[in-house]
């Protein structure tokens, strides 16, 4: 690896104890981070780590908790983004901000004095000395609509530093981007840093860190785990390098909870088996290609990934709802591809979404029919089409005891009960009544401890029972405490399965990467 020439300067920002919370979690916890000039500052973290928060509180969306920002060594909270724009700190967010119905010149000139026309030809001096330098054009006329990502990404870098921008954040830059562009992004970035600008590049790709990097923060659950500044950085190879940031996103900390795997030892019946399972992408949605996993009875089969890349869609096109375009799902030996989401549910299939409130309950009916949604009409609790509310009653206060919801009536409204309440709801209908294998996606994403633990033991509670569990988190620590194995999913690939104990962890963040486990 090419030795990286030492451009640091003094410290732009810096994080002193920061802590952020919101109900039920710690998204950042005593965060201390140097943002120095003239560094490319990479980001790491899986989804849930913190890394958006910190962000937040960096371009005044957010105020911590506790500790302090400082700003050129002066405690400064960030009041607003607006704040954060006149201290010099710019961010081009994930999903680009710009409108694309106006051309680059208008997008440029937003933001100005509103009483003022914008003096294009003052505009296009201004952005001509800012994007020569760093070697990239940009047309003003051009429509944003008609330009590619990697142009529209440079047009919001431009927008900053046209702020007078000192410290860039970049979120999630690369995501997508083709490799001529990231690589493009990379010489971009070296250039900004050389001129002696900060930039913060937030990305979970660990080949990126290493080769982009002067100093590389590691977050996990909310803490920051580790750092490896720019004398270390140049005295390791890229291979040495990713190994060692490997570790410390995957590898287990001291006084990390012990993995706790299911005592009861799964079977390998293939109770639910998938082979070659294909939905084609869309616009809006990844796709899956030739997916193939078995499921025993009494196992649970993790899928870890980057969050978007396919576990939704596998998940849909298991349950029905998501039409397949190829391959095969069977239940207990009896195929299930010419059934819809109430014939699989009949099998035995059952499905619990991570979207409790939008997708997998009604807000404003009550606890008691949102039960039994999927099985609206059907005998015994609707007779010829009429519902017998007595029965649907008494079943749903059965429910409610067995599975302890918290709601003042099965009459409740159940969009009035909590997260955590919600979830014991979904859990309630999905297990009641026959089933034998089961999809949980993200089960316990923005519960409270005590209903995240809880959930995780009823999961491997119905595991004990003999059913077959397919738990789809992006939550590893979560994984390697549950699981027997796990698979790992990306771009809608399987690509590759890892049996749980000793190293896990680290085999999984490899293959969650791109990179042989």
């Amino acid at each position: 690896m090419e030795p990286i020439k030492d451009h640091s300067g003094p410290a732009i920002v810096t994080l002193d104890g920061v802590t952020k919370r919101f109900p039920g979690i710690v998204a950042n916890d005593r965060i201390d981070l140097e943002i120095r000039a003239g560094e490319v500052h990479v980001l790491l973290g899986e989804n849930g780590a913190g890394k958006s928060t910190l962000i937040g509180m960096l371009s005044g969306l957010q105020q911590p908790d506790e500790g302090r920002i400082l700003v050129d060594g002066r405690e400064m909270p960030i009041r607003s983004p607006s704040h954060a724009l006149s201290l010099g700190i710019g961010t081009v967010f994930q999903h680009n901000m710009l409108v694309p119905t106006l051309t680059v010149a208008e997008n440029l000139a937003l933001g100005g004095r509103w009483w003022q026309r914008p003096k294009i030809a003052e505009l296009a001096a201004r952005v001509a000395d800012i994007s020569r330098p760093l070697g990239i054009e940009i047309n003003l006329a051009a429509r944003v609509s008609e330009l590619s990502l990697g142009e529209q990404q440079q047009v919001e870098i431009v927008r900053a530093l046209l702020r007078e921008s000192r410290l860039l954040i970049l979120d999630e830059a690369t995501s997508m981007l083709t490799p001529q562009g990231i690589a493009e992004l990379g010489a971009l970035m070296r250039r900004l840093v050389e001129r002696g600008l900060a930039v913060v590049f937030i990305t979970h790709k660990l080949g990126e860190a290493a080769d982009f990097g002067d100093r590389v923060s590691v977050l996990k659950l909310g803490r920051k785990v580790g750092e490896i500044p720019p004398e270390h950085l140049r005295t390791r190879d890229r291979a040495e390098l990713i190994d060692e940031i490997v570790a410390m996103m995957f590898g287990r900390q001291a006084g990390d909870d012990a993995v706790s795997v299911p005592l009861r030892a799964a079977n390998d019946d293939g109770l639910l088996e998938v082979r070659n399972l294909s939905v084609t992408p869309t616009a809006d949605a990844q796709g899956l290609d030739a997916v193939s996993l078995s499921v025993g009875s009494g196992e649970i089969l993790g899928i870890a990934g980057i969050d978007g890349n396919g576990q939704k869609q596998l998940a849909e096109a298991l349950a029905g709802q998501r039409p397949a375009t190829g391959g095969s799902v069977m239940l207990a030996g009896q195929p299930l591809d010419d059934l819809d989401v109430g014939g699989r549910r009949r099998q035995g299939l059952r499905y619990l979404t991570d979207d409790r409130l939008g997708e997998g309950t009604v807000g404003a009916f009550p606890v008691s029919v949102n039960y039994f949604l999927k099985q609206i009409g059907e005998p015994p609790l609707w007779r010829s089409g009429i519902e017998r509310s007595g029965e649907i009653v008494a079943r749903a206060q059965d429910l409610t005891r067995l599975y302890d919801v918290r709601t003042p009536a099965v009459s409740t409204p159940v969009g009035r009960l909590s997260g955590g309440n919600i979830q014991k709801v979904l859990i309630a209908r999905e297990l009641a009544d026959g089933a034998r294998a089961v999809i949980f996606n993200k089960p316990t994403y923005g519960l409270d401890l005590a209903n995240t633990l809880a959930t995780r033991q009823r999961i491997r509670d119905i595991a004990g029972q003999g059913l077959a569990v397919l738990l789809i988190s992006t939550d590893l620590e979560e994984l390697l405490s549950m699981c027997h194995r796990i698979a790992v999913i990306s771009q809608g690939r399987l690509v590759g399965i890892v049996p749980n104990g000793a190293g896990a962890g680290e085999r999984v963040g490899r293959l969650m990467i791109g990179l042989a486990a």
